[in-house]
């Protein structure tokens, strides 16, 4: 079982920085990879950031050097630095993890239920 819960979200000017937080809350719950997506009106969801549970990192080309993916395995919580911010990144940003539970060894995702970031111009 795990529940993802988002926070940091909210409005700021174009420029500006927000830094996004998720904390897991796991049982018999093994996670690896975790990440941030965003869906934007009228866009399909988009991978913005990922990191393994080694900490290799994977980014969307738009926000490359802009944004920060960053976790903490003990406390089974992922970060998003986001600077430099620009109206075209507003959107409801999600949470997700992935992972293996343990009693099933059956590869599971699940998903926050999302926090809104607006950029304003």
């Amino acid at each position: 079982q795990v529940q993802l819960v988002e926070s940091g979200g909210g409005l700021v000017q174009a420029g500006g920085s927000l830094k996004l937080s998720c904390a897991a809350s796991i049982s018999n719950f093994r996670i690896n990879t975790m990440g941030w997506y965003r869906q934007a009106p009228g866009k399909q969801r988009e991978l913005v950031a990922e990191i393994t549970r080694g900490g290799s990192t994977n980014y969307a080309d738009s926000v490359k050097g802009r944004f920060t993916i960053s976790r903490d395995n003990a406390k089974n919580t992922v970060y998003l630095q986001m600077n430099s911010l620009k109206p075209e990144d507003t959107a409801v940003y999600y949470c997700n993890a992935q992972g293996i539970e343990i009693l099933t060894i059956k590869l599971l995702a699940s998903w926050g239920q999302g926090t809104q970031v607006t950029v304003s111009s």
